[in-house]
């Protein structure tokens, strides 16, 4: 971990929360199993987690780029917790919609005032904002382990005991908070001076977009996908998301050491055309190759995750808060409007069809990121420092 507290503070929160992103998907092969529903079903499970995200963490973006609330990081965290906890208590498809509703609105008011209060603390490091969001990735990783443990041994009536996380992750932020002087981090991180980039911003929002629909078309269906391609069982399938989700924990670390040496735009590019080809490879590889295909969709996928934050950040600085809502939220959640897309495809075809798709769209996330230049708020600030060096050195194509 860091030696800076508040960021090892916030990181562990982070993870906390985010197991509940993550448990969404990872419950989606026990509701297939124990309550028989369909591929379309499903997925409608992920997305009723996602579509009022979607909405509201711009929303909170706005909100917490005019007032600081350092006291939404607990009451999210638990909010967050209590949904996923309830999705498995009774049979009514309606209420476990609901309830991953509200799980998706705690997750959504977490991250624009988690990330602004990061960005302050780390200090304009990539480095210590990879650590923050390798938190979230460990978060993501656990969430399959976690829900295994507890739904695979007494089913989805045990549900209850995945709040855990949510009461660990509050008493986390609560002193996060406090260690950055009664919310001052979170304060600090506004008054940001410089013009809004629109347009550049808008660009990598697009390619974010693209990003999140593979990865939550992955990670609703990998599982259940692997099993079929690998055999296995449970097992495989648990493992395979596993893979997806743990492979994220070195992918953002190894992106923020990546961007301080060679540069952001750079190592972004470069992630997205390597996530076209891992993808290819879990979706056209047979046999038990595709986990090694799903580690590198993993690693292509979240190297470029802390640097779009940060980027996102910069192209907007009077609007920080906005903008995390926007690259952690809206753009992320868009992915869960296209799962059930993906169900009722598979439910018509077959898996695999369905998930051929998503080998196009990093290709497009790519050429959305052509001409994008480092944010000149950020150019500035680096002037005296040495510029990027090696085959990643940025360019304008």
């Amino acid at each position: 971990m860091p030696r800076n507290r508040p960021i090892a503070l916030l990181s562990l929160g982070h993870a906390c929360v985010d197991v509940y992103q993550g448990a969404v998907a990872a419950l989606v092969p026990f509701f297939v199993s124990e309550r028989a529903y369909s591929y379309a079903a499903a997925s409608g499970v992920v997305l009723a987690a996602s579509l009022l995200s979607s909405v509201v963490q711009p929303l909170f973006g706005v909100l917490t780029d005019r007032w600081p609330m350092p006291w939404l990081l607990p009451v999210s965290a638990l909010t967050g917790g209590a949904g996923v906890a309830l999705c498995g208590v009774g049979d009514s498809y309606a209420l476990t919609l609901a309830a991953v509703a509200v799980s998706g609105v705690g997750v959504a008011a977490y991250h624009p005032e988690a990330a602004r209060a990061a960005r302050a603390a780390a200090g304009g490091s990539n480095t210590a904002m990879g650590w923050f969001s390798l938190g979230g990735n460990l978060g993501f990783a656990a969430a399959p382990l976690l829900v295994a443990a507890v739904v695979a041994t007494s089913g989805l009536s045990a549900s209850p005991l995945l709040v855990v996380p949510a009461v660990v992750g509050a008493a986390l932020c609560a002193a996060a908070v406090r260690s950055s002087g009664n919310g001052g981090a979170v304060a600090r991180a506004t008054g940001s001076t410089g013009s809004d980039d629109w347009a550049s911003f808008l660009r990598l929002s697009g390619a974010i977009v693209c990003r999140s629909i593979v990865f939550v078309g992955l990670s609703a269906f990998v599982s259940l996908y692997v099993r079929q391609r690998a055999g296995g069982g449970e097992a495989a399938g648990t493992v395979a998301l596993f893979v997806l989700y743990g492979g994220g924990a070195l992918g953002t670390v190894a992106g923020g050491r990546l961007a301080d040496r060679f540069g952001r735009v750079a190592v972004v590019r470069r992630s997205y055309a390597l996530t076209v080809l891992a993808v290819a490879g879990v979706i056209l590889v047979p046999g038990p190759a595709v986990y090694l295909f799903v580690a590198l969709t993993s690693a292509g996928l979240y190297v470029p995750f802390a640097l779009h934050i940060t980027l996102g950040q910069d192209f907007l600085p009077r609007r920080p808060g906005t903008a995390s809502g926007v690259t952690l939220g809206l753009t992320v959640s868009v992915g869960g409007l296209a799962a059930p897309v993906l169900g009722a495809l598979a439910d018509v075809s077959s898996l695999r069809a369905a998930l051929v798709p998503l080998i196009v769209l990093p290709a497009l996330g790519r050429l959305l990121l052509c001409g994008l230049r480092e944010p000149a708020a950020a150019v500035e600030s680096a002037a005296g420092r040495r510029p990027p060096r090696g085959r990643f050195r940025e360019t304008s194509a």
